[in-house]
């Protein structure tokens, strides 16, 4: 029962269950073959409910807390938002060998044009004071033999909804890496058959990075946007290891012209 004080017996049991472990751990040698493998697997069925305990406890015990959205964003914003890689556990944590479309989670998907993939991916979880999002995403590259290597963020309809050629979509990214290399950043929209493209730079000397993309000098057709999504393009990524630690992304309304 939740909130239930562990009590006298309780406690008791606990100290005859270690001592219990403790002398199985100390006679192991000596244990005749049969009694070792059943000792060995009421072991291993211990160690399963305790790892699932510990995991669980750090997740809830570690900064920042799962489900996080808070990240500075500009004051004017009228929508902000942090895609769930960053944000909370995924079903499936990582992946080796990725080929090309693979997604981690439902927003984020891997792009190249390799013939053998040396790539990982990994959601981590973040536990240094200073971090905002709850977890990060770790990506290795071992030998690149392709042209191209990009993530792909899908975002929400919301990001889309009422979107003005007076708008400015903004994105911050917390990247380390192993050594330098060139990230560009690609905003897409999609409207009727045409789709606008901005590509911006990020600072390779600075780990928290902010570009802007200013709508007014595109050609957008308003009325007919109906989807938008970020392209983080990685140029010579070979035997490199990047970190995104958190990425976010807003829309506020520019200063007119």
């Amino acid at each position: 029962m939740a909130g239930k004080k562990i009590s006298f017996i309780d406690k008791l049991a606990h100290r005859r269950a270690m001592r219990r472990w403790a002398r199985a751990a100390r006679n192991a040698s000596d244990l005749p073959m049969d009694e070792l493998r059943a000792t060995r697997n009421s072991a291993r069925l211990l160690r399963s409910h305790l790892d699932r305990l510990v995991h669980k406890a750090d997740e809830r015990l570690a900064l920042p807390v799962i489900g996080s959205t808070s990240f500075a964003r500009p004051h004017n914003a009228d929508w902000a938002w942090r895609p769930e890689l960053w944000r909370g556990s995924l079903a499936t944590p990582g992946m080796s060998s990725v080929e090309t479309k693979s997604m981690l989670g439902s927003e984020i998907t891997l792009f190249h044009d390799c013939a053998l993939s040396e790539l990982t991916l990994r959601q981590l979880r973040n536990t240094r004071e200073e971090d905002l999002a709850p977890y990060g995403l770790r990506m290795d590259v071992f030998r690149f033999d392709g042209s191209f290597l990009s993530l792909v963020v899908d975002l929400p309809h919301e990001a889309v909804e009422g979107m003005r050629k007076t708008h400015l979509i903004g994105m911050n990214a917390i990247v380390e890496m192993e050594k330098p290399l060139e990230i560009f950043a690609r905003l897409n929209i999609r409207h009727g058959p045409n789709t606008e493209q901005i590509v911006r730079e990020l600072p390779l000397n600075e780990k928290e990075v902010s570009v802007e993309f200013d709508l007014a000098y595109s050609k957008l057709n308003e009325k007919r946007v109906d989807r938008a999504w970020m392209d983080i393009i990685f140029e010579g990524p070979e035997m490199n290891q990047v970190t995104l630690r958190d990425v976010t992304f807003s829309r506020r309304p520019r200063a007119a012209l």
